[in-house]
């Protein structure tokens, strides 16, 4: 897995992005993430320096900062399923219910 990166990008436009891509099957999943950012981003370096993160067991993808142009280049490289932008949400357990004592399991 890859680690957090600092954020080296030169726009301020730039956001996490999920990238969705279809897995690799002749080459490891991280190797095919870094050669797909860079083919937009121009090398290997940049594209190992943009990658946050790289997706291999439930969902095979990678998360990386990118600029809307940048966004728009990847979405059109092969293997490229889908490019979303990265967002947190926050669950409800609905266990305030249990501790308050409204709600019994039988």
């Amino acid at each position: 897995m890859a680690e957090a990166k600092p954020d080296h990008t030169s726009s301020s436009d730039s956001a996490v992005q999920i990238v969705y891509v279809e897995r690799p099957e002749n080459e490891e999943a991280e190797a095919f993430h870094i050669r797909t950012l860079a083919s937009v981003l121009g090398s290997e370096e940049a594209a190992k320096e943009a990658l946050i993160y790289s997706y291999k067991n439930a969902a095979s993808g990678f998360s990386a900062k990118l600029t809307p142009e940048q966004v728009s280049q990847i979405s059109k490289q092969p293997g490229v399923l889908q490019v979303v932008p990265s967002r947190t949400v926050q669950l409800h357990s609905g266990t305030a219910q249990l501790h308050s004592g409204t709600a019994r399991l039988h």
